[in-house]
């Protein structure tokens, strides 16, 4: 399959057309309205620093079902321990500068460069966006943000500088959209750690199905 380089439209090939490790389209930019349809087609972007955008759709796709979060004995104790303060939109250009810090300082690469945190910044300040913090005192010890699209959460990434912090933070920002009609969490790839929560694959054409479903822009929920 060809990989597609995109030009100013804001719009995608079909994603059927994706590469087999998932990747679709090289270029484009970050603005708001690619973004959303990005999302709203079950694309996202996904780059190293120096490279072009590249757009990723990947079959299958591991998803959490909010009613399927699976929370183990030990963090369930930690969580009842009240470690951790939990707030949620309170620090999230913060969150997103060390979820890219905490990579770089494990000698990780990362995508989240001054462009991504700009581009993100301006989708939360438009209601697009969500971020959990997990605090200790005063110090941001954990956390992670994502993009909310109608009953959608698409995930992007955590980060810990505590065990258990973004555990934490994760689960309460799960169980606080459960109750106001969260639907699905995308998770993009497989990890490990995200199957520990009860994260499954599922196949494309089943995600992108939901995706038309639950995830309208226009009908945003409150946090």
């Amino acid at each position: 399959m060809p990989v597609f380089i995109l030009n100013d439209s804001p719009h995608f090939p079909d994603v059927h057309l994706s590469e087999k490790d998932g990747l679709l389209a090289v270029g484009g930019d970050l603005s708001k309205k690619r973004l959303i349809n990005a999302y709203l087609n079950g694309i996202f972007p996904w780059y190293n620093p120096n490279e072009p955008i590249l757009w990723w759709s990947p079959d299958p796709r591991l998803v959490l079902f909010p009613h399927e979060l699976r929370v183990s004995k030990r963090l369930k104790r930690t969580i009842k321990q009240k470690r951790f303060k939990i707030t949620f939109n309170q620090a999230f250009k913060k969150v997103m500068e060390e979820c890219a810090n905490v990579r770089l300082e494990k000698g990780e690469g990362t995508w989240i460069n001054e462009d991504m945190v700009n581009a993100y910044c301006s989708l939360f300040y438009e209601g697009f966006c969500v971020s959990a913090e997990a605090w200790e005192g005063h110090e941001l010890v954990g956390g992670l943000y994502g993009v909310l699209l109608g009953k959608v959460l698409f995930g992007e990434s955590m980060f810990s500088r505590k065990r258990d912090a973004s555990k934490v933070a994760f689960v309460s920002l799960i169980s606080h959209l459960k109750e106001k009609g969260l639907k699905l969490i995308d998770c993009q790839v497989e990890t490990s750690h995200l199957k520990n929560f009860g994260a499954r694959m599922i196949p494309r054409d089943e995600f992108l199905k939901y995706l038309r479903k639950w995830c309208h822009p226009l009908r945003q929920m409150e946090i």
